[in-house]
């Protein structure tokens, strides 16, 4: 049984930053805290929790201290609050992140209707509906960009971590709302590298394994993309796998979001392996 790993997987850039941030700013105290989960991987979420790194999911459970902003980045209100609270703020927002958030307030201020391209419960989209003044719209189907009537001017970011394709058949029809309209395509390219190599893995071999979080969205859109072409598990450890599901297997793919550790991997890849 052969087993191989995606050319593209695991830890983006975005998130190595944020993790390398928030470790730097563990305090002796124990007073730094992240505002809801650093990313979207319980175990690393978990590791940071050992070395001294809370967790609060609002900031009126602090008085104060340092609080660490997510990768998926937060309003303005956030900002303004944690001044207000005296509290340290250290900002480990993905750059690509605030690129989509400044994207989305620049074209609201310019007079656009802003379109996000995203998933409506994400934190993230939810973010950069705030930096839009909480005027813009979310659409997460081609059915719900269809039932949108007729717009003066229309502005369209993405959330980072969308599906290309999907964006590109949902931009399709948003052509045909506004006679000005002004798109700018803020996926990561990690995202676009990721979900490419997945889909090539996932055509050569017979089962695809694709590591991370449950709560990740990118990481259960490349469970979506590689299930298209091959049986497909989503797990979060090596813990998940079952001798049963490698019954008749002679290739296994894996994969893995963005925010997946490396030992996480490493640890599913060489349990594959010792079924060899």
């Amino acid at each position: 049984m052969e087993v191989i790993l995606a050319e593209s997987l695991g830890f983006c850039y975005g998130v190595k930053r944020a993790i390398k941030i928030a470790r730097e700013s563990a305090s002796a105290d124990g007073t730094a805290c992240t505002l809801g989960p650093i990313i979207h991987n319980p175990q690393m979420v978990a590791q940071l929790a050992e070395e001294g790194i809370g967790k609060v999911d609002d900031l009126s459970e602090l008085d104060a201290g340092r609080i660490i902003i997510r990768s998926h980045g937060v309003g303005p209100n956030i900002y303004e609050s944690a001044e207000e609270k005296g509290l340290e703020l250290v900002d480990a927002t993905c750059p690509h992140v605030r690129r989509a958030q400044m994207a989305a307030h620049e074209l609201a201020e310019e007079g656009y209707r802003v379109v996000i391209i995203g998933e409506k419960r994400h934190p993230e989209v939810k973010s950069i509906v705030e930096w839009s003044g909480d005027q813009a719209v979310v659409v997460e189907t081609e059915e719900e960009a269809e039932a949108l009537g007729s717009i003066g001017r229309l502005g369209v970011v993405a959330q980072t971590t969308f599906s290309g394709e999907k964006f590109k058949s949902i931009i399709a029809i948003l052509l045909d709302k506004s006679n000005d309209v002004r798109i700018l395509r803020t996926i990561c390219n990690a995202t676009d590298q990721r979900q490419t190599a997945a889909l090539s893995l996932a055509g050569e071999v017979d089962l695809m394994l694709v590591i991370g979080g449950k709560n990740s969205a990118n990481t259960t859109r490349l469970a979506q993309l590689c299930a298209m072409k091959c049986q497909t598990y989503h797990i979060e450890t090596a813990a998940e796998l079952q001798d049963e599901w490698f019954d008749k297997i002679n290739k296994i793919g894996i994969t893995a979001g963005a925010s997946t550790p490396d030992w996480v991997i490493k640890e599913v890849y060489q349990k594959c392996k010792n079924k060899t």
